[in-house]
């Protein structure tokens, strides 16, 4: 993977689901800092006339396209949901492009730092990419409450989800800060607000 020309200093954030990683990402960005977020990324990478879409195309058929032309993921997961080597495939074709897309965003950054989001931080080895790493932490059945207000979804759906992302002692020592998140919005807000502070500083920026 080819490396940017320049690389921000990089603050990685994440959580498990519903523990309000998003929120506090939205609240950087109110801030004016630069934020990546991986998911995004990989979007972007098999959006319409990118390279990526075309080989998925040529190797599983037009039938994970939608009407519109736009990767129909529900489809391309049932193709590879029981099938490891085409799941290798589709991870050996994608990561790299996610990888270099996410560090081409990273080196547009002009504040002092920047914010890269990853629901998989620690389970792809991503946080080894940044300086320093903040974990939104959430007790369990906060994080299962939560979602099962934002998404409508069942209680086993989540938390076969829970059970899928790595486990939080895991995502807690690879932090070098963590933000409980058991309180409301504007806690949280205001405690992105004090972490802001602290990282210009850190990086010799204005508070």
């Amino acid at each position: 993977m080819t490396t940017p020309a320049f690389t921000p200093w990089i603050l990685g954030l994440t959580g498990g689901i519903g523990s309000g990683k998003s929120a506090a990402a939205q609240r950087f960005v109110e801030l004016g800092v630069h934020l990546v977020d991986a998911d995004q990324a990989a979007r972007w990478v098999v959006e319409p006339g990118r390279p990526a879409l075309a080989s998925i195309v040529e190797r599983f058929g037009v039938g994970v396209l939608q009407s519109d032309g736009q990767l129909d993921r529900a489809a391309l997961r049932q193709l590879i949901f029981a099938d490891p080597e085409q799941r290798r495939w589709l991870e050996a074709l994608l990561h790299p492009l996610i990888g270099q897309e996410i560090f081409n965003c990273l080196a547009k950054a002009e504040s002092p730092y920047a914010v890269f989001v990853s629901p998989l931080m620690i389970e792809s080895g991503q946080y080894r990419r940044t300086d320093r790493l903040l974990v939104i932490d959430a007790p369990q059945a906060l994080q299962i409450e939560r979602t099962l207000q934002r998404d409508q979804t069942s209680p086993e759906q989540v938390q076969a989800i829970l059970a899928a992302q790595t486990s939080r002692e895991e995502r807690l020592r690879h932090a070098h800060d963590v933000l409980v998140n058991d309180r409301d919005l504007d806690w949280l807000r205001a405690e992105v607000d004090r972490l802001h502070t602290f990282y210009l500083t850190l990086r010799g920026g204005q508070p």
